[in-house]
Formats: structure tokens, C-alpha cells, sequence
């Protein structure tokens, strides 16, 4: 029989003391020694790797390659914002997007001609050659392709290529395209301003704190655009301009100039888009000038609406031939000359009145300098010196001096308000701020113009013009292109001036027209009455209602009264002068 072998009893062992085998005290204090050395040796190597960790993080983000580029304020992923650009009506014109744009290490690049041929199929719209010579350029930081797109940017993140990176950086964008362009212009690729209200307003703008409000309104902007831009294809004309302005108080609601651009795409256009007509573009503008004219005729009181020149002959001075377009060959008066557009009266009227007196009365309008607009593309007007007779002669129906689209609304803007002349511009006026203003002219003279510019539309050359209950006042101007010091006569600058409701003006609307050609509609003509005129009757029509411009009765008794003018002694109408 088998028996199960059993150690022996454990007889008298006491609590604590050691089972057979155990180890000792002194091996238990050994093992843990090792332990713990062990884990101070882990927790060492532990926070090396941290602190290597960190340090690599501090020198991208803070000291990094002196070729690579980093941004203001230490910041390294997200540059400064640039604030947002408004109309008045707080629509966005131009705001920032976070963006990723791709950089290179060229030195960490395996294999460059793989990288090339991937990266080009990632970004087929990149110069192969240049890829090529910045992927094997002696330096640790290239840029490949700024401002990539979500999609762009996926594509490269997948090619899985060492020594590619993407920095955060900000992108310009216009959300209206060429809407407003030559007015909010663009930035560069780094975010300064280059053109328009971004450059002139370039310190503000990078401060980022609050959006900029400007006076343009986008709705009366589109108007503005449809119908020059229509207007242009209708008369094959090379380009156009055109202004709103608030006569009150000087503020640009709607400023067109074409051919435009898409600011997003800036660096495509071409120098005649990015060319502002309105602001930099100065004209011999013709016949508005005689606004002008009969202005200052009436303030200095060298002549008064009752008083009549002889136009019934041409006047010839030097090798000079001043000739009416249509004369009306006999005495004109003074509201005829006007309604008629005689260059012959204007020249007359206009050496009664003085080369001095001329030119003092310009000036006050702001004609012999450069506007006061807060955009960089503004040039100073040509006028001549020294100021002859002839030269007197000819200012007097817009030859012989040069001014932009935007001095001529500004000015007539002084002529019809009453007589204050505002300064124009761009921003927005805060309620109950003063508007700065200098009187130019009488209210009583500034009356009698308004009469005349009503007289023009309803009986003259700028019937075309007339917007049915608005009561558009006006002034048509034709004038002969100087190219190569000689007038062109098929190459003409065709303009028309505006201004609504003529009884009390709140808007004046400037519409020019470059190159115009007659058609068979206009009956061959490319003047101002047939191809600016009917440019503002349109816009007239379609931005009243907007601005609340309630139409009105225009054979009611009251405004008859206001708007009478005698034409000549045999005509029944009558104004108190």
C-alpha cells in the first residue's frame, strides 16, 4: 500500500520569524535599492525625452531656420488679422480666411525628382522648372505654393513626402469680386495693401480691432455698374466711369470705373483694368463746365440770367476758331447759352468775367488740385500756365483743362446744394459728427444753376437724361480727345452730369463715357446727350425708391414755381430772380 509522503510538522516556529527558504532581511533590502534605482534611471530618461521634445517645439515655433518666415507678435501658426471692409450698409467687401501655404526643406528631400513629379500632379498649376530649382536650392526653407486651398492641401498631405510643412497664414478675399474694386482694392500675397482704400487705410486695416465702414452703398454700386458696363457694349466704347455722391455731405455712394478686375485675382489684370478712370484718369470734359461758368458770371455779377451775348458768328482768335456745334446763330441769353450749350456765349461771358476771377472761382471748387479722396490713385488736375485770354475762353466750355470724373461731381455737388463745397470721400460720416464744408457760391446763385440744369433736361441737350417724377437737373459735355498734341475728332470723351431731385439735390451722378462710337439709334452721334445722359435717367429710375427719393408731381403748381426760368424776352415763363 502506498503511503502519501507529508513534510515534517513546522514545530515550534513563532509569528515573524522566517518560513524555510525565505530570504533574508538583507536580500529584501537589496532588491528594493534596485528597484528604485530603476525607476529613477526610467523617470531620467523619461524627462530627457520630454525636454528634447520641448526644446524641438520652441525652435519651430520660435527660432527655427533664420530662412524661414514668422509672423509678428511670435505668433506661429495664425497670423494677425487684418479687419473686414464694409459698405454703409455693412455688406462684406473684403474680409481675411486662415489659409495653409507650403514650404520645403530641400535637405530632407530623399528623392527630388519623385517630389517634383508628385508634387506637380498635386499642384498641376506649378512651374516644373522652378519646382526643381527650389527643391534643390542650398537651403533649409522654400516656399512651393501659397494660400492652397482645403483641397489642395489635402492632396499634398497625402503624398506623405519628408521635409514638406504648411504654415498658417491669412488670405485676402473679396467676396463680391469686381464689384467695388478699383474702390477697396487688394493686398499683396503678405497682406500689405497695394491699391484702393486697403493701401490708403493700410494702418488701420492691419489693426485689426473693428471692421471699416465706408460710405459706398453696394446696392446703388451694382446699379451704377449694370448700367455704364451695358452702356459701354451698346456704344463700343473703351471705358467708362461713374460716380454717386451724396451732395450733403460729400460721401461717394457708388464709384465705377471700366474695364474692372476681380481683386482676387489682382496680379491677372491688366494695367487698363487696375487703371481707376474716375479717380486717376483726368479729362477735358467739355461742356459741364459750363455749370462753372455761368456760376461764377452770376456770383461776381458780372452778368445776370436777363443779359444776352451775340453768338451769331464764330469767334477767331490767333489761329483759334471758336464754333457752336449747333448754333443757333443770333443774341442768346444767358439760360439760351446754357440750354443750348453755346461755346460761343460761354467764351464771351467767360472774358467779361476775368482770367483771375476764373481762375480764383475754380479753385475754391477744388478744380486746380488734387481731390481729397482716401484712395492713392488721385491725380491733380492739368490746367495752363500762364493763364491766357485763350485759355479763358476755352475753360469756359471744358478745353484746356484736365480734371477727373470725381472733381467735376464734387464741384457741380457745391453749385446745386446751396453753395457749400464738402470735401468727397470714402467713409462713412458718424451721426452728429460735423460735416466740414466752405461756402462757394451764394444760396441765391446756387438757386438760379439748379433752374438752369432743370432747363437743360427739359428743353436742351440733355433730355435724354430725365427720369419721369425724380426731377433730374443737368449738363451734357462733349469734348475732342488730345492725342499727340492734336484734337481727334472721332475720338471724343462724352459726359453727363446729374444731379436730383433738382428742387433740393440730395445726389449728384457724373456718367463719362471714353471712345464712344455712333450708332444707327443715336443717328451717328457719340455725344453726351445720346450715351451718358441715358446712363443716369437709368440709374435715377432704379436708386430712388432704394434711398427713399419718393417720386413727384412735376406739373404741380409748386414746383413749377420753383423751377421757372424766362428763357428770352418773348418766353411766358417767369422766375423770380
Amino acid at each position: 500500500m502506498n503511503t502519501l509522503a507529508t513534510a515534517p510538522p513546522d514545530r515550534g516556529r513563532r509569528p515573524g520569524d522566517a518560513a524555510p527558504g525565505a530570504p533574508r532581511p538583507v536580500e529584501n533590502a537589496a532588491a528594493l535599492e534596485t528597484s528604485r534605482n530603476r525607476l529613477v534611471v526610467a523617470g531620467i530618461l523619461f524627462a530627457a525625452g520630454f525636454l528634447a521634445v520641448a526644446a524641438r517645439l520652441v525652435d519651430v515655433a520660435f527660432i527655427g531656420p533664420a530662412q524661414q518666415p514668422h509672423l509678428a507678435g511670435g505668433a506661429a501658426t495664425t497670423p494677425a488679422r487684418r479687419a473686414d471692409i464694409t459698405d454703409r450698409n455693412g455688406v462684406l467687401l473684403a474680409t481675411s480666411l486662415a489659409t495653409a501655404s507650403l514650404y520645403a526643406d530641400p535637405r530632407k528631400l530623399m528623392d527630388v525628382e519623385e517630389a517634383v513629379e508628385k508634387i506637380f500632379g498635386a499642384l498641376p498649376g506649378l512651374d516644373r522648372g522652378e519646382l526643381r530649382a527650389k527643391l534643390t536650392a542650398d537651403t533649409s526653407f522654400v516656399w512651393i505654393r501659397r494660400n492652397l486651398t482645403p483641397r489642395q492641401q489635402y492632396r499634398v498631405h497625402r503624398l506623405g513626402l519628408p521635409g514638406l510643412d504648411f504654415r498658417r497664414e491669412a488670405r485676402r478675399v473679396y467676396p463680391h469680386g469686381s464689384l467695388a474694386a478699383h474702390v477697396v482694392g487688394f493686398t499683396g500675397i503678405d497682406g500689405e495693401g497695394l491699391a484702393g482704400v486697403e493701401r490708403s487705410q493700410d494702418a488701420l486695416l492691419r489693426r485689426g480691432r473693428e471692421s471699416l465702414g465706408l460710405a459706398i452703398d453696394s446696392r446703388v454700386q451694382q446699379i451704377l455698374r449694370q448700367e455704364l458696363a451695358a452702356q459701354v457694349a451698346h456704344f463700343d466704347a473703351l471705358g467708362a466711369g461713374g460716380v454717386v455722391l451724396d451732395a450733403r455731405n460729400g460721401e461717394v455712394l457708388a464709384l465705377v470705373s471700366l474695364p474692372d478686375f476681380d481683386p482676387n485675382l489682382a496680379g491677372q489684370a491688366s494695367e487698363d483694368a487696375r487703371f481707376n478712370r474716375v479717380t486717376l484718369g483726368v479729362y477735358e470734359l467739355g461742356s459741364v463746365f459750363k455749370i462753372f461758368n455761368h456760376a461764377v458770371a452770376l456770383e461776381t455779377g458780372t452778368a445776370s440770367l436777363a443779359d444776352s451775348y451775340d453768338a451769331t458768328r464764330p469767334i477767331r482768335i490767333a489761329r483759334f476758331t471758336i464754333t457752336d456745334f449747333h448754333g443757333e446763330a443770333r443774341w442768346l441769353t444767358l439760360p439760351e447759352i446754357f440750354m443750348y450749350s453755346s461755346n460761343i456765349g460761354a467764351a464771351k461771358m467767360a472774358l467779361d468775367v476775368g482770367a483771375e476771377a476764373q481762375r480764383h472761382f475754380l479753385s475754391k471748387l477744388g478744380l486746380l488740385r488734387r481731390s481729397a479722396i482716401e484712395l492713392p490713385e488721385a491725380a491733380a488736375p492739368l490746367y495752363p500756365s500762364p493763364w491766357r485770354a485763350i485759355n479763358t475762353m476755352t475753360i469756359a466750355y471744358g478745353h484746356g483743362i484736365a480734371v477727373s470724373p470725381l472733381h467735376l461731381a464734387s464741384a457741380v455737388a457745391a453749385v446745386v446744394n446751396g453753395g457749400i463745397m464738402h470735401p468727397p470721400t470714402l467713409l462713412t460720416r458718424r451721426p452728429g459728427d460735423p460735416v466740414p464744408g466752405t461756402r462757394v457760391i451764394s444760396a441765391r446763385v446756387s438757386d438760379q444753376m439748379r433752374r438752369l440744369m432743370r432747363l437743360v433736361v427739359e428743353h436742351g441737350t440733355g433730355k435724354n437724361g430725365d427720369a419721369p417724377g425724380y426731377l433730374v437737373g443737368g449738363k451734357t459735355g462733349t469734348a475732342e480727345k488730345l492725342m499727340d498734341g492734336r484734337y481727334q475728332r472721332d475720338a471724343l470723351i462724352s459726359s453727363f452730369v446729374a444731379a436730383f431731385p433738382i428742387t433740393r439735390p440730395r445726389y449728384v451722378i457724373v456718367v463719362m463715357l471714353d471712345e464712344p462710337k455712333g450708332i444707327e439709334e443715336s443717328f451717328g452721334f457719340a455725344t453726351g446727350g445720346w450715351t451718358a445722359a441715358p446712363v443716369v435717367a437709368h440709374v435715377v429710375a432704379r436708386m430712388a425708391p432704394l434711398m427713399g427719393v419718393a417720386p413727384v408731381d412735376e406739373d404741380a403748381p409748386e414746383v413749377r414755381r420753383r423751377l421757372a426760368v424766362r428763357i428770352n424776352a418773348r418766353d411766358p415763363r417767369v422766375a423770380n430772380f
